[in-house]
């Protein structure tokens, strides 16, 4: 009789033991899969963090070309006027001057 007590509390302890073990296992595995989850959200937002950086120093870097594109294309308009003006001049004095005579 003593024995067979013995056994059941045995079987009962192992149940536990076993029961203990799944629970264990189970949140060991949430806990991974969070960690896993938390690792894969902060790898996301650090990877588009980078791409936003690099977006907006391609921004300023192209505003600043277009600025300096601009201001050459601007002197280089000044240029050939201030070049251009005085033939201009030149041309319209003969054509005034020869519908004159």
């Amino acid at each position: 009789m003593e024995l067979i007590k013995q056994i059941k509390d045995a079987e009962q302890q192992a149940k536990e033991i076993v029961e203990k073990a799944k629970r264990d296992a189970t949140e060991l595995a949430d806990q991974t899969r969070q960690q896993r989850s938390d690792m894969l959200r902060q790898a996301q937002e650090q990877r588009l963090k980078a791409i936003q950086q690099a977006v907006d120093a391609a921004e300023q870097q192209g505003r600043k070309e277009v600025e300096t594109l601009a201001a050459e294309g601007k002197k280089q308009r000044d240029a050939l006027l201030s070049t251009s003006r005085g033939k201009i001049d030149e041309l319209t004095g003969k054509v005034l001057a020869s519908l004159w005579s």
